[in-house]
């Protein structure tokens, strides 16, 4: 594996950029990547949120488009807002010498400024799947001379619903093209699309196993469901913190959550697919800032956000997909810094923890917390069992 990113077989233009955002060494998914994708391949990339996945796809594509040609060629899809405005800072760093129109394309805004991107000739497009079609069917947004489509977050994009547009969108796309497609999970629905809108692919896995961040100490603390505000905002006053990552299953609880840190001395922000898209930038920037201590969010913060600096996790619920569980608590610990990440458990969520655990292949540490009043003693066993409760996972907090 390469040591350095000059073995890769990148430009000068490149490799000063990269000089300049402090890069040293590639990760795993850039070694792998992207002499494949300099030599045209198609490829199906495997890496987990944290791995340096968007450079590993963003670098080789820069440099094979390598100059602008005044319409768009490279067609970076994404799930949310937040990934496509990260996505694009990523191509605008890394692609800093190399003279190439970014365009961003997402809903929740006004057309004027995305709808002038394009008319003064975007090189790459990074867009969400809502607003793309909803500018290609305006006739403002041409993807007939894509060369380069890159699918980012796929699982995260099927899980949200949008297996249909993703499909229309690459058919829009000319059928000869490079298709460059990442996913955290490469499930039998993400290799369906792979058989028909990939040619030969190269699998690239990069995934260290379905293995929390050895850099992150994580716990569970087992309460009855309706004391989780009461032990959530317990846990708050008795932690040294300096920014905390509260995630929620429902934007409902979210809104409620954030009503009960505001009411403690914590500043507090909203981050849900409910809030404008204002709203929701302001809610990010703040949180990186400084400004707010404390992000209440759904799942739409727990990929592909790179938000430096975190030192707590709390979830609120326990995920229901397990792989939620590694890209949560994935969002404190990064950068070798270490991290913590609570998550309150409550005994109708049995069947997701037990979920969780299969993947971790190991129980997680249960913690009860001292001098909390519970009003029924803490279900503190690893291997508990509660069938009963099944039916009514699906339907709490809908």
């Amino acid at each position: 594996m390469s040591s350095s990113f000059s073995e890769l077989g990148l430009s000068d233009s490149i490799l000063r950029a990269l000089e300049s955002c402090g890069y040293t060494e590639p990760t795993p998914i850039q070694a792998q990547a992207i002499p494949l994708i300099l030599q045209g391949r198609d490829i199906i990339g495997a890496a987990q949120t944290g791995t340096g996945k968007t450079a590993a796809f963003a670098l080789p594509t820069l440099q094979r488009l390598d100059k602008s040609l005044g319409h768009p060629r490279c067609l970076v899809l994404v799930p949310t807002r937040e990934l496509a405005v990260q996505v694009e800072e990523n191509f605008r760093r890394y692609g800093q010498h190399a003279g190439l129109n970014i365009t961003l394309l997402y809903g929740g805004v006004g057309y004027h400024e995305q709808v002038a991107g394009l008319r003064r000739g975007a090189d790459i497009i990074v867009a969400t799947p809502g607003r793309l079609l909803d500018l290609w069917g305006r006739r403002q947004a041409h993807l007939d001379k894509i060369e380069v489509l890159i699918l980012d977050e796929v699982d995260r994009m099927l899980d949200m619903g949008f297996i249909e547009d993703v499909s229309r969108i690459i058919r829009l796309c000319p059928k000869e093209r490079q298709t460059l497609l990442f996913s955290a999970t490469v499930e039998k629905s993400i290799l369906n699309i792979a058989k028909w809108a990939l040619r030969e692919p190269e699998t690239v896995d990069a995934r260290s196993g379905a293995t929390a961040a050895e850099t992150v100490a994580h716990y569970v603390y087992p309460v009855e469901s309706y004391q989780k505000y009461d032990l959530l905002l317990t846990l708050l006053a008795k932690t040294d913190f300096k920014s905390v990552l509260v995630f929620t299953r429902t934007k409902r609880d979210a809104d409620r959550i954030t009503e009960w840190v505001e009411s403690t001395k914590n500043t507090v922000a909203t981050l849900h697919a409910d809030r404008s898209q204002p709203e929701r930038a302001e809610a990010l920037a703040g949180f990186k800032s400084g400004k707010y201590q404390v992000l209440v969010a759904t799942d739409i913060a727990a990929r592909g956000l790179d938000i430096r600096g975190i030192t707590h996790v709390f979830n609120y619920n326990v995920p229901e997909h397990p792989e939620d569980y590694i890209h949560r608590i994935g969002r404190t610990g990064r950068a070798m810094e270490e991290g913590v990440a609570y998550t309150l458990f409550s005994p109708d969520e049995v069947l997701y923890l037990q979920a969780v655990e299969r993947l971790l292949g190991k129980p997680i540490e249960r913690r009860k917390l001292d001098d909390f009043k519970y009003r029924f003693e803490p279900m503190m066993g690893a291997n508990t069992s509660t069938p009963t409760l099944a039916p009514a996972l699906r339907r709490r907090n809908r």
